[in-house]
């Protein structure tokens, strides 16, 4: 079989005045940053779905991609064709990570026995190419949402019969995942959601849901499986409602079916914006409620409301994501993956190249900024100062009073707070030099 990618080079680091467009000019994967190498730091993945999975469709229109594995019908042939591609593009551009669902990477199949023999058959063939060029799973999932059966949901199906099979999709997922040395499980609910009240039971369908996962989570010890179980939250579109709408939901939902020790998030920037938050928000809320896992790196368009999908190319937005990172600690078993599509008339294979030098120099060189301003320390410095009250003398003497009694507090002090400045000009101006300013 021959090599989509034949023509094309590998991908290294030429610096930030390189004229190569066929080269990293931020992405050092050995500079230490903080101690760490940018390659550990970032974590990189690439992913099945948009880049081999999709064929350049829309609502209004055809493929027009022309891959080779997508000119015929899904078949063992064309699977086993697209996943050696998949892998020729990771060595190109030498990146440790991959990410896939079940579909992504396997034939058709009709019913759930032929299913179950595909995936197994698409598997061991990912565990022979893993060896053979080096490259690691971040994290394995299931499309229970893109077949006419998920039309009403997966887990929160009003059938038992749809619930049933998605068990046995993230059943053979999961253990795969395991089988493959994956760092992550991740459960993406593109249906788990409604589009009218008047044919919904929530209550059902939110315990169905949390009772899923539960399961997952089991299993997930049963068979030994270390890595880390992670939900991704986008708030609407396919649905018109999604019940893992976004951080802060679905913290609230682990917590009420006592998960919140089991389960992690997996944030998408696009996701991120559609609930009305900003990707550093979500990131920030995520650390503070422990529930900080892995990243899907990519953007939306602020023009348009659904899910555009397009890699990532704002420094000082990744910037602000990746302070929030660094501040968390960093990642333990997550990353970043670029679940992200090239443009509909972006056809030829170099594209795809493009795509992701562009994507990951962006982070690259955010981090660096984000590294910047950590040994800076004027914005932690000044946050610091911003509470410093509550660690003062008056700060302590409220601590663990009632209400009543802070009440008196207040009268027996005289007090009279003014508002101080927060400085907000001030800030930004340090993130925006601290930007232009690396190298």
């Amino acid at each position: 079989m021959s090599d989509y990618f034949a023509d094309l080079p590998r991908i290294a680091y030429a610096g930030p005045d390189t004229r190569d467009e066929l080269a990293y000019r931020w992405y050092d994967k050995d500079r230490l940053v903080l101690g760490k190498r940018m390659e550990d730091h970032l974590r990189f993945a690439v992913c099945f779905w948009h880049s081999f999975g999709w064929p350049g469709s829309d609502v209004f229109g055809t493929g027009t991609f022309r891959r080779p594995w997508h000119a015929g019908a899904n078949d063992a042939a064309a699977a086993a064709t697209k996943r050696a591609a998949a892998f020729a593009l990771f060595d190109r551009l030498d990146l440790p990570f991959y990410c896939f669902h079940d579909v992504d990477v396997m034939a058709e199949a009709s019913d759930i026995g032929g299913f179950r023999r595909a995936f197994a058959e698409a598997v061991g063939d990912l565990e022979r190419l893993q060896a053979a060029h080096g490259r690691r799973l971040l994290w394995g999932t299931a499309n229970l949402f893109g077949h006419p059966r998920y039309a009403a949901g997966a887990a929160t199906s009003p059938d038992p019969e749809v619930f049933a099979w998605a068990a046995s999709q993230v059943r053979d997922a999961l253990e795969a995942t395991h089988r493959l040395g994956g760092a992550n499980y991740v459960l993406w609910g593109g249906r788990e959601g409604y589009e009218t009240l008047l044919n919904t039971d929530v209550r059902r369908e939110l315990d169905n849901l949390g009772r899923f996962l539960s399961l997952v989570v089991e299993h997930k010890h049963r068979i030994g499986f270390t890595g880390t179980i992670l939900i991704e939250p986008k708030p609407m579109e396919p649905t018109k409602h999604q019940y893992d709408f976004d951080v802060a939901t679905v913290a609230a939902f682990l917590q009420r079916y006592g998960l919140e020790r089991e389960v992690k998030v997996n944030i998408e920037a696009n996701h991120a914006t559609l609930a009305g938050h900003t990707f550093e928000h979500e990131i920030a809320t995520a650390a503070a409620s422990g529930i900080f896992g892995s990243i899907d790196a990519n953007r939306g368009d602020p023009q348009n409301g659904w899910d555009t999908d397009q890699f990532p190319n704002s420094v000082e937005e990744l910037t602000l994501a990746l302070v929030e990172i660094l501040r968390a600690g960093g990642f333990t078993t997550g990353g970043f993956n670029f679940d992200a599509k090239v443009r509909r008339q972006s056809v030829d294979a170099v594209d795809l190249l493009h795509g992701h030098i562009g994507g990951v120099d962006t982070v690259a060189r955010a981090l660096l900024a984000a590294a910047a301003l950590i040994e800076d320390g004027r914005l932690d410095a000044f946050k610091a100062e911003r509470y410093a009250g509550w660690d003062g003398p008056f700060g302590r003497e409220i601590a663990g009073l009632d209400l009543a009694a802070i009440a008196q507090r207040a009268v027996d002090h005289g007090l009279a707070p003014q508002p101080r400045s927060g400085r907000q000009e001030r800030l930004e101006g340090i993130v925006a030099a601290t930007i232009a300013g690396v190298r």
